[in-house]
């Protein structure tokens, strides 16, 4: 289970990124964050976002049009 989740269903890009960032700011180095997006271009932003702030994309899955990310807080 997620320490925080956001829910950016409906939003495109680049709400989803940066209503993330704000969110992991948020939370405790090493905290999780969860989040779900409906926009399918989420899949190469989040992976992105996670190699160039070095936070650890955890989980990415996908059910019935629905992206779910588990991105672990880095230092």
């Amino acid at each position: 289970m997620a320490d925080a989740t956001l829910d950016a269903k409906g939003m495109n890009c680049p709400l989803p990124i940066l209503k993330a960032k704000k969110a992991l700011k948020e939370l405790s180095v090493g905290g999780t964050l969860e989040i779900l997006a409906t926009d399918p271009g989420a899949v190469k932003d989040f992976a992105a976002f996670c190699r160039t702030t070095g936070n650890e994309l955890v989980e990415q899955d996908e059910a019935d049009g629905v992206f779910r990310f588990i991105i672990k807080r880095a230092a």
